[in-house]
């Protein structure tokens, strides 16, 4: 795929350094379901994520992302290059990135080439394929590799293995900071971060409002896409006992909240045109925009996205140009943090 997208026009911003959430909100003082909430509906309204079952209304479904992030950054060539993992492939294959060290984080790396070993720890490696996408006449930020580890992938990664950092990380968190409370499916390079502030007292308190928690699986790859750089696949599940609920909710009036952009990509991936909801496995190439739509979704839980993020035109999809712009603007005015240990935005249209 190698179409760039058409992103706000009246979405035009330059995330400030000091917004960029550099540490887990723990850190910080605040409990993971403590970060802030901006409610974007018909007004804009300021909260903490501990508001989240009484800004929403008994009968609404959350449907959430159960998958697991992996510790997707590997060594290579003796500590000086690191591979992403990104999504693994049909057939074995993987989409890797190239990264080099850069103090907690990583920068990216743009000189693979097409047959290149690059030697892992305990005698692994991977060989670079080909370049994703084959042709774009740019550098080379993606790759098609063969990862030779000799046992478990997720064993290994386990040994030798961190989460994957970008520069903003002001230290190298543990695995753990990257997880939500509901992971139970290893799989993701990244964590589906608009899911990082759910807690059990949240988890309780939705419950007794008698707001639905419905379940699906995607398998996340890198978020380093370049400016206006669509989406590349991903492996996703969604099981028959969320669309049949997702399809009852919608017959009822009540509204279907994605948890993340992830969430959404899987749940349009497997809506017919009639805005019926089907079960589903496979990988999606889908990419949302506001000339696509989207069918079953109602409202989305998000996090705060970086200029030129994809991201943003699927946003635009359900909140429209206007609500999206504002909530942006407030957002930067209000010192809303960003990334994927910042606040948060539920956005109601």
């Amino acid at each position: 795929m190698t179409a760039t997208l058409n992103l706000p026009e009246g979405l035009s911003f330059t995330l400030p350094k000091g917004l960029e959430a550099t540490e887990p909100p723990e850190e910080r003082g605040l409990a993971r379901d403590e970060v802030r909430l901006l409610v974007a509906a018909e007004t804009l309204t300021d909260r903490t994520f501990l508001d989240l079952p009484e800004v929403l209304e008994p009968g609404d479904l959350l449907v959430v992302n159960t998958s697991a992030t992996l510790p997707a950054a590997v060594p290579a060539d003796g500590g000086n290059l690191l591979v992403h993992l990104g999504t693994q492939l049909p057939g074995g294959l993987w989409l890797v990135e190239l990264r080099q060290p850069a103090g907690a984080g990583s920068l990216p790396y743009f000189n693979g080439r097409s047959g290149q070993h690059l030697a892992l720890p305990d005698g692994g490696g991977a060989d670079l394929l080909a370049p994703y996408p084959i042709a774009t006449g740019v550098p080379a930020r993606l790759w098609y590799a063969a990862l030779h580890v000799g046992e478990d992938l997720h064993l290994y990664l386990g040994r030798h293995g961190h989460p994957i950092r970008y520069g903003y990380a002001r230290h190298a968190w543990p695995l753990a900071a990257y997880q939500t409370v509901y992971a139970d499916e290893p799989g993701s390079a990244e964590m589906p971060s608009a899911g990082r502030p759910f807690s059990a007292r949240v988890l309780d308190s939705l419950a007794r409002h008698g707001i639905g928690i419905a379940r699906l699986v995607l398998h996340t790859g890198v978020s380093s896409q370049e400016e206006n750089e669509p989406p590349y696949p991903e492996r996703y599940r969604v099981p028959a006992t969320t669309a049949d609920r997702v399809n009852a909710a919608k017959s009822s009036g009540r509204r279907v909240i994605a948890v993340g952009t992830t969430v959404a990509r899987a749940l349009e991936s497997v809506a017919d045109e009639a805005g019926r909801a089907h079960p589903g496995a496979g990988w999606t190439d889908l990419v949302i925009t506001p000339q696509r739509g989207v069918r079953v979704i109602s409202g989305i839980l998000s996090g705060w996205h970086p200029p030129g993020a994809s991201h943003l035109a699927l946003l635009e999809a359900i909140a429209g140009p206007d609500l999206l712009a504002r909530s942006y603007h407030h957002a930067l005015s209000e010192g809303y943090r960003w990334h994927e240990f910042g606040d948060l935005h539920l956005v109601l249209p």
